[in-house]
């Protein structure tokens, strides 16, 4: 059976629109953006915010008919989640860091549909297909002492049980729109906190934390090397209380087979998440490529393709390897995202992907600044600030090491406790 690499119709479509945002909107801001760190990119977000309305409030359509056990009159898999990579990689080529601006839901509406209810994920998901105001959803997980090693979470979750409703105390770094969430009345960030720190990963539980709750202060918002459109923020949890109900999923432990519900929804979102922030790598390397072709060719140097190594200069074998690390992570990165719209797990190729993608840009983008000499590395041309803003995405949802080690564990059939 012939296997088809070209780009769905009905992805292709919108392609279109999200190209001419990238290209008309986002690149001519991102030299500003980036120089005036935390400025809000009103532009992009006022043209996104109808488009991700629409877009959540299909989402919610789907999780209610799936929920009521109702099959699309469509044949074969969806492709929703194929359609969120495209449009990554193509705002992440405009700008990543308006890219995370996008007022959506993002990771705390990943783990909503990965452990929340269906009376949660309507809940609290339906803001963001209602309103005239842009509203922000953020994950807080890392913490001081907890980063890569999740079961070493201190924020805690103690039940009031005359109130019945969930006290929070602890600190939260490095979240991703963690300002921009809370800041707006409507916004959400989804906490992970343990019910009890002696039963390790198993206690840890996700907790909706809603903007204006008392207790809960933005502490510090990161001055970063990249991404700076975006902010990062530290939040600080001092006896914040937020309702029973606000807790995703069960407050049991452990459930009645012995598995550990609380931290597989961790993973459930990194690997929906994963693969996104792949596209967005990817996106940001093909910047840097693009741009480093074109600048080769005003120079009379072209790539000539069907020649064999030892007849092209180091300059053309180094774009031919730039070019072929980006194809190689955007194919794992697809059928990442393909397996999500087949209904399959992806936990290994989500790995695969993210720890490929990585490493790839981070070296794509560090090649392109070594080619292009002292104009790369100068500000005249925005190739510095791609190079600098490729190197988060080896760093977050799971470092390269991180994503590297879970893809060794999943091969070789080695736990966690086996394989550190």
């Amino acid at each position: 059976m012939a296997i088809s690499f070209e780009t769905p119709e009905r992805i292709e479509q919108g392609l279109q629109m999200t190209g001419a945002l990238a290209q008309g909107v986002m690149r001519p801001e991102a030299r500003r953006l980036d120089e005036h760190e935390h400025q809000r990119p009103d532009d992009f977000i006022k043209m996104t915010w109808p488009v991700m309305q629409e877009q959540q409030k299909r989402q919610l359509e789907r999780l209610a008919k799936r929920e009521r056990g109702e099959v699309s009159e469509r044949k074969g898999p969806g492709i929703t989640n194929l359609n969120m990579i495209y449009t990554f990689e193509m705002l992440s080529w405009g700008d990543v860091g308006q890219m995370l601006c996008l007022p959506t839901a993002l990771l705390a509406g990943a783990a909503i549909e990965a452990v929340g209810t269906p009376a949660q994920q309507e809940r609290f998901l339906r803001r963001f297909a209602e309103g005239d105001e842009p509203v922000w959803g953020a994950m807080a997980m890392t913490e001081p002492g907890a980063g890569s090693d999740t079961s070493a979470i201190q924020t805690t979750a103690v039940l009031d049980e005359e109130t019945n409703e969930w006290v929070l105390n602890g600190e939260k770094i490095f979240c991703t729109n963690g300002k921009l969430a809370l800041d707006e009345s409507n916004g959400i960030v989804v906490v992970w906190a343990t019910v009890d720190r002696a039963a390790g990963r198993a206690g840890m539980k996700p907790f909706v934390v809603e903007a204006g709750t008392p207790g809960v202060t933005v502490d510090k918002v990161e001055i970063k090397h990249g991404i700076r459109a975006s902010d990062t923020a530290s939040i600080v949890f001092n006896d914040a209380r937020t309702p029973f109900d606000n807790l995703l999923g069960s407050p049991e432990v452990r459930q009645r087979d012995g598995s550990t519900k609380g931290f597989k929804g961790a993973m459930a979102t990194f690997d929906a998440s994963r693969p996104l922030i792949a596209a967005s790598a990817i996106g940001v390397g093909r910047a840097a490529l693009e741009f480093v072709t074109e600048k080769l060719a005003e120079e009379g140097i072209e790539i000539p393709y069907g020649l064999p190594y030892h007849a092209l200069s180091a300059v053309q074998r180094d774009v031919l390897e730039m070019e072929a690390q980006l194809k190689a992570a955007w194919l794992l990165t697809l059928r990442a995202a393909s397996l999500l719209d087949h209904g399959q797990h992806n936990s290994l190729e989500a790995s695969m992907a993210k720890a490929k993608a990585g490493k790839a840009v981070t070296w794509i983008t560090q090649k392109a600044v070594e080619i292009l000499g002292p104009l790369g590395y100068s500000r005249e041309w925005l190739v510095e600030k791609w190079m600098r803003d490729a190197k988060i995405n080896d760093i977050y949802e799971g470092t390269g090491q991180i994503n590297t080690l879970i893809v060794a564990r999943r091969i070789l059939g080695y736990s966690s406790r086996e394989l550190t």
